[in-house]
């Protein structure tokens, strides 16, 4: 009964972007934890991801077809080393993108979450807040 509910484009979409912030932060992660490793290539969310995101939407089967979407890491192909050793991780850019992801996990936990609050104050006839 309550399926049709979690189908709809605008939940299944918010749900997908919450796991790509997930992986996000250990992509950040990662890359902060390995600023000082020689040869270490920083690591993001794999750019086709998005493309992939963009069509099914386009398409109109986007709650359909959500599940086999899935995000993957994949090396940064834009970062260029500015150290000799190879590194292409820099923190100030690490720092930012982690507040960046942050604010947007925050967002997208708020539009999950308020889902799910109109489905209980459905059901139940009060917020129970």
């Amino acid at each position: 009964m309550i399926d049709p509910i979690f189908q709809t484009d605008n939940y299944q979409l918010a749900r997908k972007l919450l796991d790509v912030s997930a992986l996000r932060q250990e992509a950040i992660a990662t890359n902060v934890a390995n600023a000082e490793t020689p040869g270490f290539r920083r690591l993001d969310i794999a750019p086709d991801f998005a493309a992939q995101l963009k069509s099914r939407l386009e398409a109109g089967d986007f709650a359909a077809t959500s599940d086999s979407l899935r995000p993957q890491l994949a090396e940064d192909q834009t970062a260029r080393s500015v150290r000799p050793d190879g590194n292409t991780v820099e923190i100030e850019r690490e720092l930012l993108a982690m507040n960046r992801n942050s604010v947007e996990y925050d967002y997208l936990s708020e539009v999950v979450s308020g889902n799910l609050k109109q489905l209980k104050l459905a059901i139940t006839g009060h917020s129970g807040t």
